[in-house]
């Protein structure tokens, strides 16, 4: 097994003081590469090199010519693409189909160093610099664009990403399963069919040849095309099999061609987790950046705790990667690298974070019996399992036993919490709220309409009243000055000016102003997504839907004319 690189190399001149004459993987990233484990491509790097693969790290490289890829030469097995921890659309362009003006994952935030739907340009580049090589394709755009689905930024329906980057296999999902396997088939001549967590394109005599009969077949790319209703019948299949430990493969025909989709990758176990994290990570970006990379900077002393999330929120993305099945690292190795973290240069005694979809997560469990015949899209909304259980204990020892730390003086819960879970958590809230607020606490309600909120799968507007409620009492008891920070979405579907006006109704009555404010993006593969494409809710009522950036506009400014400095009046 190889000895770990201080860095995946990005040259010649780096593998040369590593005496490596040639990779066995090269990654493709639109992110800088920041060795760091809230970085997939760095995650699967440093988990492929402890298996004893050569891997060499391509970040940001120049999309108009093959050469940018050929600065390590070419790799003996094959290579892995990824437009990064992002969307490649989300990143570059906003809600108003706009160019944002910066990019978190970019040095000093600087925009341009990506293209518009990076996989597939990725992905071709890499055929014709190393043509004959398996190409295998990850991360969140993969995840999100499997199969036929909506782009609202080209406002159209899109094949699957397999068909545009032509790659010879897509993982979908967080991949540290189902990536070595796939690699592992390539190095050693072996076909890559069956493999969970992911999906590959068979031609005409292939598709012709396979066993379709435990597969749930989707619409097809051509039906959907012609019917809007066939993408809300389609995005209804895929949630309901999600699930990893009920769900089926997946079939979608293309023409003669067939999409074939293996069910999820099993989840790791916290022992995994565990590993997964305290892989040999520098921990910082690659020294050949001179500038700031904005994304670390928000996380350089924060602890990803938990993958996945049980919410299943309509206008969220999160499940369709890492999965509803909620993975949690083991208090030990959060307290190692928090003990990690506090050793580092210029360490302040803060941990600005501990969490992942949310801070209170940690610790979830399931009724695996019952898990087997799931079929829910959600395992909190419309009500919770019986079979899901997040009693908050778990976080609570865990944030107890950070605060004893000699080197840290205070350990914040930036990620937010999710406000269902946190009325069933009495002990823990008031942990957070008491110890874990730095002046102000983030909440998502989202919506404050019933039945926007239906639409949305967020709970009730009943729920935020309460826990508003709870935070002003216990916050009062303990004797401190801090303040809650709602996040809204403007504009999700089924919401027109009468709905809004809850929202507008509620700052107005409270005197708020807001921090951070959101216009909805249809992200592709989402049930939101569906209901924005068809104009209609799941069960098939017409909806209201705005499209247009006229039509979209006032329920902006309801939310831009209070987006100053957070200031509770």
């Amino acid at each position: 097994m190889n000895r770990a690189a201080p860095f995946l190399p990005t040259s010649r001149e780096e593998m040369e003081r590593l005496n490596w004459d040639e990779l066995d993987i090269i990654l493709i990233t639109g992110d800088c590469y920041v060795d760091h484990p809230s970085f997939g491509n760095s995650i699967i790097g440093r988990h492929l090199e402890s298996l004893g693969y050569k891997v060499g790290i391509i970040a940001q490289p120049d999309w108009k010519t093959p050469e940018s890829l050929l600065v390590m030469g070419q790799p003996r097995i094959g290579v892995g693409v990824t437009s990064g921890n992002m969307d490649s659309m989300v990143n570059i362009y906003t809600a108003g189909r706009r160019m944002r003006r910066d990019d978190m994952f970019s040095e000093d935030g600087k925009t341009g160093n990506r293209p518009p739907h990076s996989l597939p340009v990725y992905s071709q580049l890499a055929r014709r610099a190393f043509p004959g090589k398996p190409i295998l394709i990850g991360g969140l755009e993969a995840s999100l664009r499997r199969v036929a689905h909506y782009d609202y930024w080209q406002d159209k329906i899109r094949p699957s990403m397999l068909l545009d980057t032509k790659a010879d296999i897509m993982v979908y999902g967080m991949g540290e399963r189902p990536t070595p396997e796939a690699f592992r088939r390539f190095a050693n001549g072996e076909a890559p069919g069956g493999i969970r967590g992911t999906a590959r394109l068979l031609g005409k005599n292939a598709a012709m040849e396979f066993d379709t009969s435990n597969y749930v077949e989707l619409p097809s790319y051509e039906e959907i095309l012609q019917n809007k209703d066939a993408l809300m019948e389609q995005t209804k299949l895929i949630e309901a099999n999600m699930n990893y430990y009920s769900a089926s493969g997946m079939i979608q025909r293309y023409g003669d061609r067939l999409l074939v989709i293996e069910p999820p990758a099993e989840p790791l176990k916290p022992e995994e987790l565990d590993r997964v994290h305290e892989l040999p990570f520098a921990r910082k970006p690659h020294p050949k950046y001179k500038g700031k990379i904005p994304a670390y900077e928000s996380i350089i002393n924060s602890i990803q705790a938990v993958r996945g999330c049980p919410g299943g929120c309509a206008f969220c993305g999160l499940v369709a990667h890492q999965g509803r099945a909620v993975m949690s690292r083991s208090t030990e190795s959060i307290l190692r690298e928090a003990d990690t973290i506090s050793k580092q240069p210029n360490f302040k005694g803060i941990i600005s974070d501990v969490g992942g979809a949310a801070g209170n997560l940690f610790g979830s469990s399931y009724d695996l019996e019952r898990c087997k015949k799931c079929k829910r899209v959600s395992c909190i909304f419309p009500n919770h399992c019986p079979g899901y259980h997040c009693d908050g204990l778990a976080v609570l020892h865990t944030l107890k036993t950070l605060r004893k730390h000699p080197k840290i003086r205070k350990v914040y819960i930036n990620s937010g919490i999710r406000l269902d879970l946190a009325l069933r958590q009495p002990e823990l809230l008031r942990e957070i709220i008491a110890h874990h607020v730095s002046g102000h606490m983030k909440v998502a309600p989202e919506h404050l309409d019933a039945k926007v909120m239906k639409l949305m799968r967020k709970g009730t507007p009943e729920e935020f009243y309460r826990f508003m409620d709870e935070f002003n009492r216990i916050t009062k008891e303990c004797g401190l000055e801090q303040y809650i920070i709602p996040l809204f979405i403007s504009n999700f579907p089924g919401c027109g000016a009468k709905e809004m006006k809850t929202v507008d109704d509620f700052l107005n009555k409270h005197r708020w102003s807001l921090q951070q404010v959101q216009d909805y993006i249809p992200l592709p593969m989402t049930m939101g997504a569906a209901m924005y494409y068809t104009g209609k809710a799941p069960d098939g009522t017409p909806i209201e839907v705005n499209r247009g950036l006229a039509e979209r506009r006032p329920q902006i400014e309801v939310l831009k004319k209070r987006r100053t400095p957070y200031k509770k009046k």
